[in-house]
């Protein structure tokens, strides 16, 4: 996908991926802007109880202001995609935090992340 526009989106890189689907990031272009695509995997998109629980996780973060944690432009269908549009936050994921040693489990929590 990288090198493709879906919609105004002009993906540049590949961020990540989970059981839901992959996180790039890409440019705005109509706002000229850096932003994070989660998409839905397209094995998923056919299935209408996992995208209603992708609207849900999509709805759940955008109520949430909190520095942490990012915020959530639109939820977008284009071109036989489902994604969430989220502002990009430069920087590493918790998982590269954990796996350096700044991030220690103590029992069931995480400690903060220095």
């Amino acid at each position: 996908m990288i090198g493709q526009t879906i919609s105004h989106y002009k993906i540049t890189e590949k961020l990540g991926e989970g059981g839901m689907g992959v996180v790039y990031k890409a440019e705005d272009t109509k706002l000229k802007r850096t932003v994070a695509l989660k998409f839905l995997s397209p094995h998923l998109v056919a299935n209408d109880q996992v995208k209603k629980r992708f609207l849900h996780e999509a709805q759940a973060a955008a109520a949430l202001d909190h520095p942490n944690i990012s915020t959530i432009h639109e939820v977008h269908e284009a071109e036989g995609h489902t994604f969430m549009v989220m502002a990009y936050i430069q920087g590493e994921s918790l998982g590269e935090k954990i796996a350096s040693g700044r991030c220690r489990s103590k029992k069931r929590w995480i400690s903060p992340c220095k």
